[in-house]
């Protein structure tokens, strides 16, 4: 699936999961737009004698559902044509740091080369320390990006933070949730297109500088000479023997002596005439130094970000995906309970089986694990668990509202699934069968549920209260999904 698919995929989920009360689309609209998918995925099938996939069915849904809400909402419709701020940025940085370099004719002084140029000497040694910290960020741990580079990859991936005016409740609070979602998943992708505007950008501005010496050497005759301070004609020499080496080696350019270098000191008793030798020498080492390794840099970021667009990283075994896929064939979505001090019964497990119809599909099925008791060693008992099992949908923790959480048990039963499913996410389920039967106060069973979900928000997941004994109680909203760990 290619970047534009993925983001209508994405939008369209995002819509679907806050329109909890049917304001935007109604179940016809929906499944018409199943329908109609489904058709059409066919058809393209048969068109190219191929069998038909769920990404071809997602990829039309979402475009009917769009084009739909476009039709009914012209805001909802500005927004999806929105352009993110990146591509602006893509065509527009690289030609301003072009004309920025070429309109640096004076980067020394107009009638003559300086050996000891500041502009020249910040331009080279600036990338040399942007080469080094490359490296080092290859050996630094990754962690999550710091909350400006974050700030500007939402901006550049889809647009500025401001919605349209005169959009529903439900659609505003979608479209934020996309917006917030989506700059996740496109962060690598909007990552590599900016290192690849970053590179081009210092390339052309190289470029420029080396533009602007030849093009005032075609007017003016350079003299070249230094002047300084501090450093003597010994350093001076050294320094520019270090910097020119590569230069006059892969160009194969007259070298210079410390004669040379001491001649050329200011003021000069005779007016020099070889700035041609030294503007020949600066422009190759900003070609050599500056220029090609940014170039090649942004070739391969290029590449990457090119790789990624065709191929956009969207996992479609989520639960809202595999609850789609089965009007496409895709095999049942399986839900993998772990209860934890909690003995599911026969009555349960129906429940389980209706929480599972409701958010995999009415094919889905429950893969209920033995219970952990309280006091087990969790490594021990979570040991048997696949993480990796591409069949399970969806891994939740269950446990009984009746019980007190307490960190030393649940709390450490929730981090240890909580790392062990990363970074697909675990669900929790909070059963309220057994605690609304024994109390039939509504303010207790309230605060007990306010209690379970402040302590998972704590751990890091969002909990969902299920009633296992009527599921009809506490139903789950069709196609939503259920909050996972790693979301907060």
């Amino acid at each position: 699936m290619n970047e534009r698919h993925a983001r209508d995929v994405v939008l369209v989920r995002a819509i679907e999961t806050a329109d909890q009360q049917r304001e935007i689309l109604s179940e016809d609209d929906r499944s018409y737009a199943s329908r109609a998918a489904r058709e059409l995925a066919q058809w393209q099938a048969a068109e190219s004698k191929a069998a038909a996939t769920q990404e071809h069915f997602l990829q039309q849904r979402a475009e009917q559902i769009i084009k739909k809400l476009g039709q009914r909402t012209p805001a909802f419709a500005a927004f999806v044509r929105r352009r993110p701020g990146l591509h602006t940025l893509v065509f527009t940085l690289p030609l301003l740091a072009l004309l920025l370099g070429a309109g640096l004719d004076r980067i020394t002084d107009p009638h003559h080369a300086d050996l000891l140029s500041a502009p020249l000497l910040i331009i080279i040694f600036w990338n040399l320390a942007v080469y080094l910290g490359m490296l080092l960020w290859l050996c630094w741990p990754k962690r999550r990006a710091h909350r400006w580079r974050a700030a500007w990859i939402q901006r550049l991936g889809v647009g500025r933070n401001a919605l349209p005016r005169k959009l529903p409740h439900a659609m505003s609070s979608a479209l934020f949730a996309f917006m917030s979602e989506w700059t996740q998943l496109s962060a690598r992708l909007n990552g590599a297109r900016l290192a690849c505007t970053i590179h081009l950008s210092a390339a052309a501005f190289a470029l420029g500088a080396m533009a602007s010496l030849y093009a005032r050497g075609l007017l003016v005759q350079y003299a070249a000479g230094w002047e300084s301070t501090f450093l003597s004609a010994e350093q001076v020499h050294g320094l520019l023997s270090i910097l020119f080496t590569p230069a006059i080696l892969v160009f194969h350019l007259p070298g210079f002596t410390l004669a040379d270098v001491q001649a050329l000191h200011f003021p000069q008793t005779q007016a020099a005439s070889n700035g041609a030798l030294w503007v020949h020498l600066y422009a190759a080492t900003l070609l050599l130094l500056v220029a090609a390794p940014r170039l090649a840099l942004a070739v391969l970021a290029g590449l990457r970000a090119r790789w990624l667009a065709r191929r956009f990283p969207l996992d479609l075994d989520q639960p809202y995906f595999r609850k789609l896929g089965e009007a496409t064939g895709q095999p049942a979505g399986v839900l993998r309970v772990l209860p934890f001090s909690f003995t599911v019964d026969e009555a349960r497990s129906k429940g389980l089986q209706a929480v599972a119809a409701g958010l995999l599909g009415e094919k889905a099925r429950v893969q209920l694990a033995p219970a952990i008791a309280y006091g087990d060693e969790l490594r021990d008992a979570l040991k048997g668990v696949d993480w990796n099992n591409k069949e399970i949908s969806l891994t939740a923790a269950l446990f009984n509202l009746a019980a007190t959480p307490e960190r030393e048990s649940h709390g450490a039963f929730l981090n240890q699934l909580i790392a062990s499913a990363a970074p697909r996410g675990v669900a929790v389920l909070v059963d309220a069968s057994g605690f609304a039967a024994r109390n039939a106060d509504a303010a207790r069973l309230a605060e007990r549920v306010e209690l379970w979900r402040q302590f998972c928000l704590y751990h890091g997941v969002e909990a969902t209260v299920v009633n296992l004994l009527q599921p009809e109680l506490r139903a789950l909203e069709q196609g939503a999904g259920l909050p996972l760990s790693g979301a907060l």
